[in-house]
């Protein structure tokens, strides 16, 4: 409350001359792991170097006993080349951020680096999409803010497991996070508590946000640029709402930039999600797109009346992250307000709680009209979906339910399993034409439905823009 009294006085960029310290070169530095700060449980600390990419340092303290001290940088702590440019730049210039490893192997299962984001590799050892601790108008009328974290305090709790506070702050709003971490099972768990004191208000306050890339999936109907079948960190947007309605959203790299809102009261969470996991539909031997986490976030207490918000930007690279999802609370903070948030970070494999659901596996695409016709305006559509949801569901039972706003739809067919599979994982498959009636996206919802009304499916939603037929 204090810091946000005071205008904000911006964090000066370090000395030195980090622009020789490229995205190749800080590769080539390598935090020494003897020097691993150990501090209890099966983990320890490691700090990562100033560079190009970040250029202002960052405050790092260590608590043990309920004492806090200071860590003082050391370049001595970096195993570095003999030619490299690091060891040009001043000795005490600083830490850009760290990351947590664990076992013998010194596996990383966590890293905090640059403004306030923060990522793990989940249970599959591989890094993907991001989190962030606060979105401030993105792609808003207002140029977006980004917050930093400045400062940090990092200790075990009584039980072993790390506790990160970390001070957020930015022209907008200073925070105080308060991160517990919970490595007991496959997945990470991470507890967060915010205290947020607005200097202003903002259009368009992005709570959890989560950051990832989609370049392009089995549903794009462009040509692709890259040999590969698939590149994407995440493949959907999964909205468990308050109401108890599960949704899919699955991602695009739309024409242009995209914003959609999915109003809500109370929500059960939300995240970015990747589903497909096949490694045959991605060919890719380095960047292992089949083993990105997902992040699902759960919010704890009522976050009351808002939207998930998700903004897909056009992009024609996988280096850079196009998609965010965040939620946006109805009541915007003003300036001098305080917000408390609390909400549980998961990095796993999917949304919790699909167990008794038919989930949407694939969104495929392709032109309009029946087979050996003249193409129709528009695109055709196909859903697949597998789960216990549809596990044992009487075909004579299923309905196919497909609305459309701003756009008309056609040609509806509800394929029931494919007959070379049988059991549990059997896929049912939902086809359907749609086509734009404006200049605007159709707003399409898809999904099965038995004949008494139950939904043994997730709620498939999607933008589908104008296409003249060719």
């Amino acid at each position: 409350r204090d810091l946000a009294a005071r205008p904000h006085a911006p964090r000066p960029e370090a000395t030195g001359n980090l622009g020789a310290i490229t995205y190749d070169e800080g590769f080539r530095v390598v935090f020494d792991p003897e020097r691993t700060v150990t501090m209890g449980g099966d983990w320890g600390l490691q700090f990562f170097p100033l560079g190009t990419l970040t250029r202002r340092a960052v405050e790092i303290n260590l608590v043990e006993g309920g004492l806090s001290r200071r860590l003082t940088y050391d370049p001595s702590w970096f195993i570095v080349p003999e030619d490299s440019p690091f060891r040009d730049l001043p000795g005490d210039i600083g830490f850009a951020g760290f990351r947590a490893v664990a076992g013998p192997g010194r596996a990383e299962w966590l890293s905090f680096l640059g403004a306030s984001y923060f990522r793990s590799p989940g249970p599959f050892a591989q890094y993907g999409l991001s989190a962030r601790g606060l979105a401030l108008d993105t792609y808003a009328e207002e140029p977006e803010e980004f917050p930093d974290f400045t400062r940090f305090w990092l200790g075990p709790d009584e039980q072993g497991r790390l506790v990160v506070h970390a001070l957020m702050e930015s022209p907008g709003v200073v925070g105080a996070y308060r991160f517990v971490h919970d490595l007991s099972g496959e997945a990470l768990v991470q507890e967060v508590e915010a205290v947020l004191t607005f200097r202003r208000g903002f259009d368009q306050p992005g709570i959890a946000p989560l950051t990832s890339m989609f370049w392009y999936g089995e549903n794009s109907s462009d040509p692709r640029e890259d040999w590969r079948p698939e590149i994407h960190d995440s493949d959907g947007l999964a909205i468990w709402t308050g109401a108890g309605e599960r949704i899919w959203r699955p991602l695009s790299n739309p024409p242009r930039v995209v914003t959609s809102a999915f109003a809500d009261e109370n929500p059960r969470g939300f995240g970015l999600i990747q589903r497909d996991r096949d490694y045959d539909n991605y060919q890719d031997s380095q960047a292992y797109y089949d083993r990105r986490p997902s992040l699902w976030v759960e919010p704890v207490g009522n976050w009351g009346r808002g939207s998930v918000r998700l903004v897909e930007v056009p992009t024609r690279t996988e280096t850079l992250d196009n998609i965010i999802a965040f939620w946006t609370p109805a009541a915007r903070p003003a300036a001098g307000q305080t917000r408390t948030l609390r909400y549980r970070l998961t990095w796993d494999g999917d949304a919790p709680g699909l167990q008794d659901l038919g989930r949407v596996v694939a969104t495929r695409s392709g032109r309009a009209g029946r087979p050996g016709a003249p193409p129709d305006e528009g695109r055709r559509m196909a859903i697949e979906f597998r789960g216990a949801g549809l596990a044992g569901l009487d075909p004579a039972e299923a309905r196919a339910v497909v609305t459309a706003a701003k756009g008309q739809v056609a040609n509806i067919e509800l394929v029931v399993g494919d007959p070379t599979e049988t059991g549990y994982e059997r896929m049912w498959r939902l086809i359907f034409d749609v086509a734009p009636t404006s200049d605007e996206p159709a707003d399409v919802r898809a999904f099965v439905r038995t004949r008494n009304g139950r939904r043994p499916t997730e709620v498939w939603t999607a933008q589908i823009f104008a296409e003249r037929a060719t």
